[in-house]
This record gives C-alpha cells, sequence and structure tokens, in this order.
C-alpha cells in the first residue's frame, strides 16, 4: 500500500489535474508513479517536464531507458526497473540489452561507457575523477551529451526515491532485481 495517496484527475490539486491527463494521454493509462507525485503540482510539473525534455535528448530514448533501469536496480526501485524495462524494449532494446543494462553492461562500447559511467555516479554518490569524464569523452560522448546522462540519472534518482520511499504499488511486468 501506497504511503502517499495515489491521486486521479477527479481529485488531484487543480494544477496536478491537467499534466495527470497528459501522462495518461502518453501511456494510455495513468502509472500509479504519476499519481503518487500529482499531491505536489509542482513535483508532477518538475517530473513530467524533465522526461519531456530527457526524451528529446540526443542521448536516445533507448540509451536513456537503459540508464534508468542500471540507476532503479541499483537503488531496489522495483517500480523502476519494470517501468523502463517496459519502455527499453518500446525503444527498440532487446530484452538481453535490457537486462544487461540493469547489470550497468552493455555489448556496445559506447552504451557500456554510458551505463559504467552511471552505475559509478550513484555508487559514489557523484564523487567521480576527470578520468570518468575522459573516459566518455573517449568512448565518443560530447560535454552535452555528458551533461545528459548526468541528468538521466538524476531523474531517475528523484523517481526511485519515489517509489521506494513512497511504497508505491508497481503497475507494470515485474521485473526481478538484481541478487547484489
Amino acid at each position: 500500500m501506497s504511503r502517499v495517496e495515489l491521486l486521479s484527475s477527479e481529485n488531484a490539486p487543480g494544477a496536478s489535474r491537467q499534466l495527470l491527463e497528459q501522462v495518461h494521454g502518453a501511456f494510455g493509462a495513468t502509472p500509479n508513479m504519476f499519481r503518487a507525485v500529482a499531491n505536489s503540482p509542482a513535483a508532477l510539473a518538475s517530473m513530467w517536464g524533465s522526461f519531456g525534455a530527457l526524451g528529446g535528448s540526443t542521448l536516445g530514448a533507448k540509451l536513456g531507458e537503459q540508464i534508468a533501469v542500471a540507476v532503479a536496480d541499483l537503488n531496489d526501485c522495483e517500480y523502476c526497473l519494470a517501468a523502463h524495462t517496459v519502455l527499453g524494449r518500446k525503444a527498440g532494446a532487446s530484452a538481453e540489452e535490457m537486462a544487461a543494462a540493469q547489470a550497468g553492461q552493455s555489448h556496445d562500447p559506447k552504451t557500456a561507457a554510458a551505463l559504467s559511467f552511471a552505475s559509478k555516479v550513484v555508487k559514489q554518490r557523484a564523487k567521480i575523477g576527470a578520468d570518468d569524464v575522459a573516459a566518455l569523452r573517449q568512448a565518443g560522448y560530447g560535454d552535452g551529451e555528458i551533461v545528459e546522462i548526468m541528468a538521466h540519472i538524476a531523474l531517475n534518482l528523484f523517481t526511485n526515491y519515489v517509489n521506494v520511499a513512497f511504497a508505491v504499488p508497481v503497475d507494470f511486468p515485474q521485473v526481478k532485481l538484481s541478487a547484489k
């Protein structure tokens, strides 16, 4: 049971209603995470705006979803792991690519560099070195893309924390967290 009320467009604060309708339109349903965050119109606007902005990033949807599952697994967020696995498959990733990403890995060297960086940022709470950023450059990422990788990490930390702290019920097909 969620630790905060899961709102709908009927009982959400006025400023959250239109955003929940946009979410519903995008997904064909209103995922529980957005229903929980709708308790704060400002938080919902921030989250939804970030998803929209990063959805059009130069990294592409597939890599964004791969980063999301790597971060979710590190944070034991069953909700985000399930949701982003589905979204990653819709973005063109194979089941094998999503499973590898969950472990922070990829057969593609450029993707592997991004996932390794994301994993290190999460594990070390962003206390990384110049060599970590240099590794991304060597893999072919420019500064704009490196900042976008960090933005994906930050957005997913926010959503992971919402779902874990508030025990938001998973409403996507379950994906097992890796054994650590």
